[in-house]
């Protein structure tokens, strides 16, 4: 039993952990892309970049962009959102806008429109129809030579959620051709989005268009190398969890030398019998580390099954949960996750059943050695 419980509380942590490690993953991929071409200075050429981008058999699409940070207003309530200029026209190729609209449609985004990541709308008290200014920094530099710009008035045609709280909270969507208008880049653009065919490593292919597709003075950035602390972390909290849970298995395996270190005091006679009869040591001492690893093999078996379907139903036990505390699940339906995520990893159930084995069959290595050094003499003395 205490094998059983340390096996199936691993195995649920690990592919819980996991699945929220795959949804962040897939949501990273999905508002930035895949890899992103980029430069120090704006990038002029980009058509010509485009072109030969596009024509690469490992690239599905490419897509130009625009960002940067602008101060954004709605009845004298001031932000400052992160701005990305996109093309509406082959956006969806590359980074799915019209998968995360909440309020509105594509059809209403034009040059005088913004979408809005729902934190961002809820601070500005803003909502589609409403009207916002846009200050940029051009500004300042049109008041250094003594001139004024009055600030950009848009349309919000409609609301976002990607359910990453850091894009919702403080992104504005405009057009492409608006960005550059904002921040003066003429026919410019600040980089490239890829979207690549799947299976290919991002991470290894960026290196490969650096070295032989891209001119001097261009990156490529994958989406990981993008966000490597972040995923550092998630990745983290998953090995500090399944370390601390370990310990369970520790206290089965204490558990299971007790028990063996009984039996052997309680069967000295019966191992000196078996020892007077012909019995080898080692043949003995491997009985009791035998009888440890079946009890370890049971209890990883039927832990990995309790596992399975515990995550099976993991949603009428976390409502039942619910239901008897009398509580809600509060966690639901914030950062888009309406669901506890799940991810099998064929390397987790390797790992846990090894460890489990082997921690078990080591449990039964003392009793085993106490068993083994028993003289048949002293063990049938009271005889």
């Amino acid at each position: 039993m205490g094998v059983m419980l340390g096996v199936c509380v691993l195995i649920i942590v690990q592919s819980v952990m996991n699945g929220f490690g795959e949804g962040i993953r897939h949501r990273l991929t999905q508002t930035q892309g895949d890899i992103r071409i980029r430069s120090d200075e704006v990038i002029y050429n980009w058509e010509d970049l485009l072109e030969t981008l596009e024509k690469q058999d490992n690239i599905l699409s490419a897509v130009p962009f625009a960002e940067g940070v602008v101060m954004l207003q709605h009845q004298n309530r001031p932000q400052f959102p992160f701005v990305r200029g996109i093309d509406p026209l082959v956006q969806e190729e590359v980074l799915p806008i019209g998968k995360f609209l909440t309020i509105g449609n594509r059809e209403d985004f034009d040059d005088e429109s913004v979408f809005l990541g729902e934190g961002l709308a809820y601070s500005l008290k803003a909502g589609p129809g409403s009207v916002v200014e846009v200050f940029t920094p051009l500004m300042l530099e049109a008041l250094k030579q003594n001139e004024i710009l009055l600030p950009r008035e848009f349309k919000v045609a409609g609301l976002f959620r990607t359910g990453s709280p850091q894009v919702d909270g403080n992104t504005m969507i405009t057009t492409l051709r608006v960005m550059q208008e904002l921040y003066g880049l003429e026919n410019g653009v600040h980089g490239l989005a890829l979207k690549l065919r799947p299976g290919i490593d991002a991470y290894g292919y960026s290196a490969d268009l650096e070295e032989g597709v891209l001119p001097s003075g261009l990156q490529a950035v994958s989406w990981i190398e993008s966000n490597e602390d972040f995923l550092f972390v998630i990745e983290q909290e998953k090995r500090v969890i399944s370390f601390i849970i370990i310990f369970i298995i520790l206290v089965a395996s204490f558990s299971i030398a007790i028990s063996l270190m009984m039996a052997v005091m309680r069967k000295t006679r019966e191992i000196g019998l078996l020892v007077a009869m012909g019995g080898r040591p080692n043949q003995v001492a491997f009985s009791f580390c035998f009888q440890g690893f079946f009890i370890g093999l049971v209890g990883t078996i039927t832990g990995i099954l309790t596992a399975l379907v515990c995550l099976n139903y993991r949603s009428e036990i976390l409502s039942a949960y619910a239901d008897i505390t009398n509580t809600q699940t509060n966690f639901l339906g914030q950062y888009d996750v309406y669901d506890i995520p799940v991810h099998y990893l064929a390397s987790d159930f390797i790992t846990v059943t090894c460890f489990a084995l082997a921690i078990s069959t080591f449990a039964g290595l003392i009793p085993a050695l106490r068993a083994a050094r028993l003289k048949p003499a002293d063990a049938l003395r009271g005889e």
